[in-house]
Parts: C-alpha cells; sequence; structure tokens
C-alpha cells in the first residue's frame, strides 16, 4: 500500500544529510513538513513534541523522520540510504534509484562516497581553518534560534567551536592528513567540472540519489564555509551552479530526462571511480580490518601520506553493505561493472562471498 501521509523531518539548514533529504523529497513530490530543531529536544521532556510520546533516536543524528511502524506508530527513523530506499516503496514515481541493476550499484556506492568522504571534505573545512571555525560557531547558534541574546549567543559560539574543533581527529582530519583531504576536495571539483560539461547529472539527465547524497554535502562547503566556498568558485563554477539548481528539481520531467547507458558514461565518471579508489577504498578496508582485529584506531597510506583515525562501526557497515548489493546482482550485471571499475581500485572493495 502506497503511503499518503505527510513525512515529518526534523532537521537543520546546516545539515548536509537534512539538505540531501529535502531536496529529494522536493524532487519526487513527496509531501512532507519539516521542523528545525534538535530530535532530542523537542521529543522529550517539555519539548514541543513530546506529546507523541515518541523516544528520540539514539544517538540523535540529522535528519530525523517521524515514521511509522508495521503496528501504525510513529517512531523515530534516522540514516537516509535506507530510508531512501524505504521511499521508494512507499511513493510512486519520480524514482532516484535506475533501473538498470548494475547503473543502480553504482549509484549505491556514489551515494555512500557523498556520505561517508565527501563529509570529510565538510567537517575538515568547517572546522580546521579559524575564519571557517569562527564563522561556523558564529552561524549555527542562530540557526538553532535566530532571536538568541547577545550574550547567550557568545557562549553557544564558544562552546560549538570548541567541541567541533576537538572533534576533528575522529574523522581523520589534522595537520598532517589535512593536504589529502583538500587535495581531494580539489580533484573531485575538476572531476565534476568536466563530469557537468557533459551531463547535468550524474547518471543522465535526472537526479539519482547519489547526486543528492553529494548536492548535500556540497551545500555547506559552497555555501556556507569559506574557503571552500572560494575554491568552488575559483575552480568549478558548474559545480557552483549545479548545486544551486539541484535545491528544487521538482519541476524536471523524469519521462523525457532518461538515465544514461552505464557503458555510455562519461570519461569522467571513470575519473571520478579513480578518486573513490584512491582515497575512499583504502580508508574503508583499514576500517575493517581495525573492526575484525577489536583496534580503536586504524593508520594507513592514503595519497601518500599517513591516515590515522578513530575505528567506526558504520563505516565496516557501509563495506558489507556494499558488497551485499554487488553480490545480489546477475553474474553480467557484475562483469559489468568490473569493466568500469578496471584500473580504478574500486574492485578492492569487493570482498569474496562467504
Amino acid at each position: 500500500m502506497l503511503q499518503k501521509e505527510r513525512l515529518t523531518l526534523i532537521g537543520a539548514p546546516p545539515s548536509p544529510y537534512t539538505r540531501k533529504m529535502i531536496a529529494l523529497l522536493r524532487y519526487r513530490h513527496i509531501p512532507y513538513k519539516i521542523i528545525w530543531g534538535n530530535p532530542g529536544e523537542l521529543l522529550a521532556g517539555e519539548g514541543p513534541l513530546a506529546d507523541l510520546e515518541i523516544e528520540p533516536p539514539k544517538p540523535v543524528l540529522l535528519p530525523t523522520f517521524l515514521m511509522r511502524n508495521e503496528r501504525g506508530e510513529l517512531k523515530t527513523v534516522t540514516d537516509s540510504t535506507p530510508i531512501i530506499r524505504r521511499l521508494e516503496d512507499d511513493f510512486e514515481g519520480r524514482s532516484v534509484i535506475p533501473e538498470d541493476p548494475a547503473l543502480s550499484f553504482l549509484n549505491y556506492l556514489l551515494e555512500d562516497f557523498g556520505d561517508e568522504w565527501v563529509t570529510k571534505y565538510m567537517f575538515h573545512y568547517r572546522w580546521h581553518f579559524e575564519e571557517d571555525a569562527d564563522n561556523a560557531s558564529s552561524i549555527l547558534p542562530l540557526n538553532h534560534k535566530v532571536d538568541l541574546p547577545d550574550d547567550a549567543w557568545k557562549i553557544f559560539k564558544e562552546g560549538i567551536g570548541s567541541r567541533q574543533i576537538e572533534r576533528l581527529w575522529v574523522v581523520g582530519s589534522n595537520d598532517i592528513t589535512a593536504p589529502i583531504i583538500e587535495n581531494s576536495y580539489k580533484r573531485f571539483l575538476e572531476i565534476m567540472q568536466t563530469h557537468l560539461a557533459n551531463l547535468p547529472f550524474l547518471f543522465g539527465h535526472r537526479p539519482s540519489s547519489a547526486d543528492f547524497a553529494i548536492y548535500g554535502q556540497l551545500t555547506q562547503l559552497i555555501g556556507l564555509d569559506p574557503t571552500s566556498r572560494a575554491i568552488a568558485h575559483k575552480n568549478s563554477l558548474r559545480t557552483v551552479a549545479w548545486i544551486n539548481g539541484l535545491e528544487d528539481l521538482s519541476g524536471i520531467n523524469p519521462e523525457k530526462s532518461p538515465w544514461v547507458n552505464l557503458e555510455e558514461l562519461p570519461e569522467s565518471m571513470k575519473s571520478l571511480l579513480k578518486e573513490i579508489g584512491h582515497v575512499y577504498v583504502p580508508a574503508l578496508l583499514e576500517n575493517n580490518k581495525a573492526l575484525e582485529n577489536g583496534d580503536e584506531t586504524w593508520e594507513t597510506e592514503i595519497d601518500g601520506s599517513t591516515w590515522s583515525q578513530k575505528t567506526f562501526n558504520y563505516q565496516g557497515k557501509c563495506l558489507q553493505w556494499i558488497n551485499q548489493e554487488f553480490y545480489a546482482l546477475t553474474e553480467m550485471d557484475q562483469k559489468r561493472l568490473l569493466n568500469i571499475f578496471d584500473g580504478t581500485g574500486c574492485e578492492k572493495l569487493l570482498m569474496k562471498e562467504k
């Protein structure tokens, strides 16, 4: 049965995943309402949504959707990638998942890259540079409450800034890895500049979930943070224009806007896969090795430098899910993908079936 109820989500303007989902809902013509704020505060205690008697998500993540379970009860749901697949089942038309299973897998991989690696660009540029950190720590409290009194604003600014800067090491950002992240961001922008000269979206003439994932991160890198914004305006004006349009694609007619065949994707897609294979693949593999060994941190070489960071269970799941998606394909579709992966390093993600 298709869902018709207006969706409710809780999010924040500086949250790239919130922006990812709002743009996707607009494109898909899915009725929604958004409540700006922190779900932990809104749903708990004396919060304005406490009368719904819904447990806040653990951990609190943005965006948080209020969706009905199999018993019809409203529950908090997070994690944008599975939510997008659920929406494909609940709402007809304007799909963001390509029909071709091999192209769909490629979309899954690039969505994961956007959510898990491009976000490193975002977090690094926001908090590594003094100007950017001051800008973000000033704006973020006002996004929470625009009429915040000046004295409270100052307190929140100092607290947010110091807390987030201290967390840089968690995603692997430090003085040693800074050139890795920044060089990858610049290469990525150059690839997008070339790609967007050939196609308006990653896989053709209509957006996919991967387009929205990358868009979400870029709303912050190009829309809010000064250093990364200046780099994008210098190196990739097509990307700047692209995120402006992706904000609302409700007017696109997908019936007249086809996907491109996997084998007909431009060479720029191969370049993007090489970048993924160059930086993201070794991170996923080393993180997985650390999980298997029970190590709290891991270290490896990426782009000729040493990268070390905290081990994450979620990234281990990402690698598992990528493999599940791949090995669910027919042998023919697997061969089609291995052909496009040749020479990119992405094939290293694919572990033998157990």
